[in-house]
């Protein structure tokens, strides 16, 4: 009879829509759940009561973090050091080194894995930076992912990324990309390679993915290459594009053309087509929205948009509506792109600035944005076994606990945990059947040890931009603290200031 687990609500699935029940149990035999319903006392193997919790299907991150964070660095610099957190001309023709080696990346994504599942994320499409990189990932590093992702239990849609270009800081003080073509094909030989070696069977926790870099390093040769090799292999194709004014200057520049239509001329448009954030486009919006036109491209086209928005509210952007992208019909799903991975904190702020923007209360619907990051997610990945809680689904939930003192008072359930909640309230995760987190920790992780060799390695990370700043600033410089640091006694508590 496998496993069943009780708690006091339970988030299923029904005639095509989440549904919510009360005194509720999910059991599951293997990696498949087999009942979903009012409590039912049974002769399972294994009993897991939760009490007051309430039991959700995994949440899906289409642009998961899978690196040592480095918004903490760059979300916040004022003008005259954000231009040192980029690439350098000199940099990029005679000092590009990879900062860590093949082990330390390794264990960085290993490090941003854990995160994920901390965070109730069971299903994941791993980004990491390539700043710090001497060009982007290589067939060893997405082969150090995917192992990672079986140790731990994760779901994974990984795959090395590569590019043909790099944004880079000219000496004359303007922005380019300077190319290397030859490294762009090895790249793409390099994703070529473990797509051939994925094991994209049904029981596989790790299937493979093309995860080309942002649009404007991709040379049009490239960009069909990538269509080409997607439709070969019927995988999804993750890129990231139409997310900066900077991108649609640098496309106009080398093309002519914006990221929508060269996606189109590549044959990208027509493969299974992720693109994070979709934040700017041809509108003549304040905000350089992506049009109408453009929303009907994509709804036509089946694409799906990948919607970060505690990481666009960082950097200052905003997806200009969520309401407008899916009552266009896209396929909206969601990502963190960088720490925190919190989903259900993306909902909340999400929802926020929907609000906002279109002026309602009703705007930015929960459910809407918790279809996102399940029922959405998994249909951009094509698989109607995830993101569901119903029997002949794939077992993988995640158990909120609802008694903590400071959650408050519980109404909805779903809402309450979204508004007032945290990751410290994910009692139990699951993945195709296999407990990944029970009680807050990773059975057989030393969290704390890990915590230590992470914090160790981005002090390394940190330090490098040093190296790649056109004016070669300290650290000090570059990253100064919020108010001044003091190494003295200090003096009178009343203020001098006038």
């Amino acid at each position: 009879m496998g496993t069943a687990v009780h708690a006091r609500f339970v988030l299923g699935f029904d005639r095509g829509e989440h549904v919510l029940l009360e005194d509720a149990t999910v059991i599951y035999d293997g990696s498949v759940v087999v009942y979903v319903g009012p409590r039912r006392d049974t002769t399972a193997d294994r009993v897991v009561e939760l009490g007051q919790a309430l039991v959700i299907p995994g949440l899906i991150d289409l642009d998961a973090v899978a690196d040592i964070d480095h918004a903490l660095l760059d979300s916040w610099a004022p003008a005259h050091t954000a231009s040192g957190l980029q690439w350098s001309e000199d940099y990029f023709t005679s000092r590009r080194t990879d900062v860590f080696d093949p082990e330390e990346r390794t264990f960085i994504r290993r490090y941003a894995l854990a995160q994920l599942l901390l965070y109730g994320v069971t299903t994941c499409m791993p980004i990491a930076s390539e700043v710090h990189s001497s060009w982007a990932e290589t067939y060893d590093d997405a082969i150090g992912i995917a192992e990672a992702a079986r140790d731990l239990g994760i779901r994974a849609y990984v795959g090395p990324s590569y590019r043909s270009g790099v944004n880079v800081l000219r000496a004359d003080g303007t922005r380019d990309v300077l190319w290397d073509h030859d490294l762009g094909r090895a790249g793409l030989d390099d994703a070529a390679r473990f797509l051939s070696s994925a094991d994209n069977t049904p029981d596989s926790l790790v299937r493979g993915a093309l995860l080309p870099c942002r649009i404007e390093t991709m040379s049009f040769e490239l960009l069909e290459s990538t269509a080409k090799l997607a439709r070969e292999y019927d995988v999804p194709v993750r890129l990231h594009c139409m997310q900066s004014e900077l991108e649609l200057e640098l496309l106009q520049r080398r093309h002519g053309a914006g990221p929508l239509e060269l996606m189109e001329r590549s044959g990208l448009l027509g493969c299974r087509l992720l693109v994070p954030h979709a934040v700017h486009g041809s509108s003549d919006r304040d905000r350089r929205s992506p049009s109408d036109g453009e929303l009907a491209a994509l709804a036509g086209a089946g694409a799906s948009v990948v919607h970060c928005p505690s990481t666009s509210l960082r950097y200052g952007m905003v997806l200009d509506t969520f309401d407008r992208f899916t009552e266009a019909g896209v396929n909206v799903t969601l990502g963190s792109d960088s720490f925190p991975p919190d989903l259900l904190r993306a909902m909340d702020e999400g929802s926020c600035l929907a609000k906002v923007l279109e002026r309602r209360l009703d705007a930015g619907d929960l459910a809407t944005y918790f279809r996102a990051a399940t029922l959405h997610a998994a249909h951009a990945l094509g698989r109607e076994d995830l993101g569901r809680l119903a029997p002949g689904a794939q077992a993988d939930f995640v158990a909120l606990r609802l008694d903590d003192f400071r959650l408050g008072v519980v109404d909805d359930p779903l809402r309450t945990v979204v508004m007032a909640g945290s990751p410290r309230d994910v009692a139990l995760s699951v993945v195709a059947g296999r407990t990944v987190v029970e009680d807050g920790q990773l059975p057989g992780v030393d969290l704390a040890a890990m915590k230590a060799r992470a914090q160790s390695l981005f002090a390394r990370m940190r330090a490098a931009y040093s190296t790649r700043d056109a004016l070669g600033r300290d650290q000090a410089a570059l990253f100064p603290p919020v108010f001044r640091r003091v190494d003295r006694a200090l003096g009178s508590c009343v203020s001098t200031s006038s």
